[in-house]
């Protein structure tokens, strides 16, 4: 009878034991990235007073100002220098502005130095492999053969030179990166590609799911509408 009623203490255990680490697999975004959706969200579409608010927010919930600077200078290759120069003036005044009321923020840290012997292009192809869920970089592609000094600007500046800086993570610059392009227009396609290589990065259904409402109650309805028809598109493919 004890040996019964041991039996059935240690399977109930074990069930409430499976139920813990069911609910700890479920992974949903902080504060800090949510704030750095709307960042850079803001940043792209060039909404400017939106933008200073989620500054304040972000700098608020402890992002650094080296990651906060470091999202600007990424997502120029996504939106364009116009737009990421205003988001950087406009970040310089409300570090500034804080500054002169007193609040401490944290710098945070440098970018490391590249590694030894490092090549743009062939470590450009890991990361972009490493993005696309692919044990190879990818040749042949239209575009690439049609012009492919538009392949090198890829693979060695972007995948290359800016990947490597190490202020912000891979799944990072992947938030920052979907963000920008689900607040433009045009722009479905690369957030296919985007999402799947957020996945391929380390964030979960859960997060992309939060990330697109983020995106529809801080950002545009519009936009997060058809983000996620593009993310029901990419989770229907996995």
């Amino acid at each position: 009878m004890l040996k019964k009623i041991l039996s059935i203490t240690a399977f109930f255990s074990l069930l409430f034991t499976s139920s813990l680490l069911a609910k700890e697999e479920i992974k949903m975004l902080d504060k800090k990235q949510q704030n750095m959706i709307t960042i850079s969200a803001f940043t792209a579409n060039g909404n400017l007073d939106k933008l200073k608010i989620a500054f304040n927010e972000g700098l608020d919930s402890k992002l650094t100002i080296n990651e906060i600077k470091e999202a600007i200078a990424h997502l120029y290759a996504y939106t364009g220098f116009p737009r990421s120069l205003n988001s950087l003036n406009l970040f310089m005044k409300v570090v500034e502005e804080r500054k002169a009321a007193g609040k401490e923020d944290i710098l945070g840290k440098e970018a490391s130095p590249k590694p030894e012997n490092y090549d743009s292009i062939e470590y450009g192809k890991k990361i972009r492999a490493k993005l696309a869920g692919l044990k190879e970089d990818y040749t042949g592609a239209p575009y690439q053969v049609f012009a492919p000094v538009v392949d090198e600007y890829l693979l060695g500046h972007l995948f290359g030179d800016i990947f490597v800086r190490d202020v912000l993570t891979h799944e990072q610059r992947e938030l920052v990166t979907i963000s920008a392009l689900a607040a433009m227009t045009g722009t479905q396609g690369q957030l296919n590609f985007h999402l799947k290589a957020a996945m391929n990065t380390g964030i979960t259904k859960d997060q992309l799911n939060d990330f697109i409402k983020v995106i529809d109650t801080k950002v545009d309805s519009t936009q997060a509408k058809l983000s996620k028809e593009t993310l029901e598109k990419v989770l229907d493919s996995k």
